[in-house]
């Protein structure tokens, strides 16, 4: 669930507490590229885009979900979700210092494609790999990894921790940790029976 649907609920709710930031950031950002301050319907559009974005890299990521679980197998899918998911935290964490707006748009964007991917790869493979008895327990996690992923990103978001202009870039590249949790830990974790029996014709390592 940490590098599952965690992802999700994280970036859905931490979006919201730097928005006044990021606004002043792209208003700043287009004064010294252009030298005129941008109207209030082009900081408007701009942050739709950041915002909405998000989602049509959520569709592109499902979209590729399923060719990476029958290629790869479940375990090595969500491994291979990991990719876009430190990327979009390089991106997002680095706009500032790089004085872009378009890296948060197209982090968001990579970010969303992770959160597409985790959503669709999670719950089967959690599924497959569950003993029989905890199989509905364990599936629910997706459901639990979220609340608790929104939760986090609301508490992150606090002025008291990092919801204040200097540390915004920090806030919005936190989904780096899960990752990094994630890379760490699945390895050791096992591969879908399913997936070894059906897909790789292994009963020997289903078993």
């Amino acid at each position: 669930g940490i590098g599952g649907t965690f992802h999700y609920g994280l970036q859905v709710s931490i979006i919201n507490s730097p928005a006044e930031y990021i606004k002043s950031f792209i208003h700043e950002t287009w004064l010294k590229r252009y030298g005129s301050s941008p109207s209030e319907e082009i900081i408007t559009l701009m942050w739709s885009f950041i915002v909405s974005i998000y989602s049509i890299g959520g569709l592109l990521g499902s979209m590729l979900a399923g060719y990476f679980v029958v290629r790869f197998g479940r375990k090595k899918a969500m491994l291979l979700t990991n990719i876009p998911a430190l990327l979009s935290s390089a991106l997002l964490g680095l706009s500032r210092l790089c004085g872009s707006f378009e890296m948060i748009i197209i982090g968001r964007m990579v970010s969303g494609v992770t959160a597409g991917m985790a959503l669709s790869i999670h719950v089967p493979y959690a599924g497959e790999c569950a003993p029989q008895r905890l199989r509905g327990a364990i599936a629910i996690t997706a459901s639990t990894a979220i609340a608790i992923g929104k939760f986090v990103g609301f508490a992150l978001g606090l002025r008291e921790a990092l919801g204040v202009d200097a540390l915004w870039p920090v806030l919005m590249a936190v989904n780096a940790l899960p990752a990094l949790i994630q890379l760490l830990t699945l390895p050791f974790f096992p591969d879908s029976p399913r997936y070894l029996l059906i897909d790789k014709k292994d009963k020997e390592g289903c078993i």
